[in-house]
């Protein structure tokens, strides 16, 4: 079987690209994925100065003292809570 080197790159390139595609979808699904609190140290109280209210992650409930959410950590989030996926508000 004689097979030119175009053919075969042909081939070669579609094989690859269709491996690839439920790998992307894969990586969606675990993106949007949340972090259990337990995981992520997560507590209700802050450490030090940090707390989640001044952290990028926080997603603030319908007052300045209701809990919120976050785009790590699953499960309601105290404003004054604190975990690893800390990140200061810039």
């Amino acid at each position: 079987m004689n097979t030119s080197r175009r053919s075969f790159l042909k081939t070669a390139s579609l094989i690859a690209g269709a491996a690839a595609v439920p790998v992307s979808f894969m990586s969606r699904e675990a993106y949007a994925a949340k972090v259990a609190k337990a995981a992520m140290q997560y507590q209700d109280s802050p450490k030090g100065s940090a707390e989640c209210s001044t952290c990028m992650q926080f997603i603030p409930g319908k007052s300045a003292s209701a809990k919120g959410q976050c785009k790590v950590v699953e499960g309601d989030i105290s404003p004054k809570g604190w975990c690893l996926a800390y990140t200061a508000k810039s």
